[in-house]
Parts: structure tokens; C-alpha cells; sequence
């Protein structure tokens, strides 16, 4: 694993640019609150998740580069439905985001919290579209219990390599260099423990307010999107290049 967010190798030219400019085009698609009522789809699927006040909304709004696209509830906690967003061409989507409820906030009733749990658990461990987790940590307070818990969740499907991981570390200019530094180191060394050879986790500072890190991310998540169509092609490319079977 690496504090860097690795490059993919991919056939499509790609440059921060022109990452921005895809996640640009991130506009709603629809809206549920349950998993049996999201649509089934081929497109990979990038979940955002996080607490309710790590910045889930802002840094989705950042990197759509839209300011109201993803709505912030005024009860932290309180949203609690999964919203699905399309990215790509109008008529030609490669691509979903899908924004989950925050969870942890401590105004919200304890069954609305536990019937939000087995949701997002699984949503988590069985939406066959999802390819790629978000996750966002207030810097300032680095992975609580609830974010470990939310790992967990993940952690099988993100040890095969089905899911890739990314931990964007929140509200990092709140942070001085000394702080920064250090909370990346304990959150790569926790993240190690997810790691394996088939797996792509990376962990990155991320500031709405500096907008910095908004271009390595979008960048990140474009190459997910493009490697997830690569994967994609590869059966019927492999098939074709089979030599034909002798008749017995």
C-alpha cells in the first residue's frame, strides 16, 4: 500500500484535467431507502461513505466541481437515503456515484441507526455493481470505531481486489505539517492491515476549502473507472485469442 494514489495502467490517456472534467458531468440520478430499490446496472459504482460530519457532501460537491449536488442535511445524520448519481456522456453513463447516509451522529434514534446499519452493511458486502469505496475521515480525529466498523464490512471484498479502497483524509488545512504527516502515518499503517497483493488501497489529505488533493482524487477515481473497463474486456479478448479445439 502507498500514501500515493497510484497511477493505473490503462489505454485512454489520462490527466488531472481531464479527470475534472469527467466528474464534472456527475448529475442525480435517483434516489432510495432501501437496496432492493436501486437499480440494477453494469456501470461501476463508487460508494461514498463516511461520518456525518467528516465533509461527505462538500467533498463530493468539490469534485463535481457543483455546489449543491450532494445535499447536506441541516441535522447531521438525518439523510438518509442513497443517492445515486450518473458521470459520463448524457446519452453514453460509464460510471455511478453513490452517496451514502452519514452514520455516527448521536441527535439520531437509535433504530433509525440500526436499520441504516444493515443497509449500508449490505449495501457493502452485496451490491454486485460496486467497484470502488470512498471513504472520508475528519483529519482532525482520525478512523473511529464506526469507520473501523465500516471497514470491516469491506475488508473481504477489498482483500480479493473486487473493491478498491480510498481513505480521503478530510478538512486537512485545519491541520499543521507535523499533524498532517502524523495522521497519515497511523491511518496507512491501520489501512496495511487490509492490504494484500490483490488489493488497491491509498490514503490522501484532502481540503474542500484549499481544494487540494481534488485533482489526485478525481484522477484516482477515473482510473478505477477506466480499469474496471479494461477487467471488463479482457474474457472476450482472452476467448478470441483461444486456438480452435481439434474435433474428437
Amino acid at each position: 500500500m502507498t500514501n500515493e494514489i497510484p497511477e493505473a495502467a490503462t489505454a485512454e490517456p489520462i490527466t488531472e484535467k481531464i479527470a475534472l472534467a469527467w466528474t464534472h458531468t456527475t448529475r442525480f440520478l435517483t434516489t432510495a431507502s432501501q437496496l432492493i430499490h436501486l437499480p440494477a446496472t453494469e456501470l461501476p459504482e463508487i460508494a461514498f461513505v463516511g461520518r456525518s460530519n467528516a465533509g461527505k457532501s462538500t467533498a463530493i460537491n468539490t469534485l463535481a466541481q457543483q455546489k449543491r449536488l450532494a445535499f447536506a442535511s441541516k441535522t447531521p445524520g438525518r439523510t438518509q437515503h442513497i443517492n445515486l448519481f450518473e458521470l459520463g456522456p448524457k446519452d453514453a453513463a460509464d460510471a455511478l456515484f453513490a452517496d451514502l447516509p452519514g452514520y455516527g451522529y448521536a441527535a439520531v434514534a437509535k433504530a433509525a441507526k440500526v436499520r441504516w446499519q444493515k443497509v449500508m452493511a449490505d449495501y457493502l458486502e452485496v451490491r454486485r455493481s460496486l467497484s470502488g469505496v470512498v471513504l472520508m475521515v475528519d483529519s482532525r480525529l482520525g478512523l473511529t470505531d464506526l469507520d473501523k466498523q465500516l471497514l470491516d464490512f469491506v475488508a473481504a471484498r477489498v482483500a480479493t481486489g473486487e473493491i478498491k479502497l480510498l481513505v480521503l483524509l478530510t478538512k486537512s488545512d485545519k491541520l499543521n505539517r507535523k499533524e498532517a504527516d502524523a495522521i497519515l502515518r497511523s491511518t496507512t499503517d491501520y489501512l496495511a492491515g487490509l492490504s494484500t497483493e490483490n488489493s488497491d488501497v491509498a490514503v490522501t489529505l484532502f481540503s474542500a476549502l484549499k481544494k487540494s488533493g481534488v485533482g489526485d482524487v478525481a484522477l484516482a477515481l477515473r482510473e478505477w473507472v477506466l480499469a474496471h473497463r479494461a477487467a471488463d474486456a479482457v474474457p472476450d479478448s482472452a476467448l478470441a485469442a483461444q486456438p480452435a479445439q481439434p474435433a474428437d
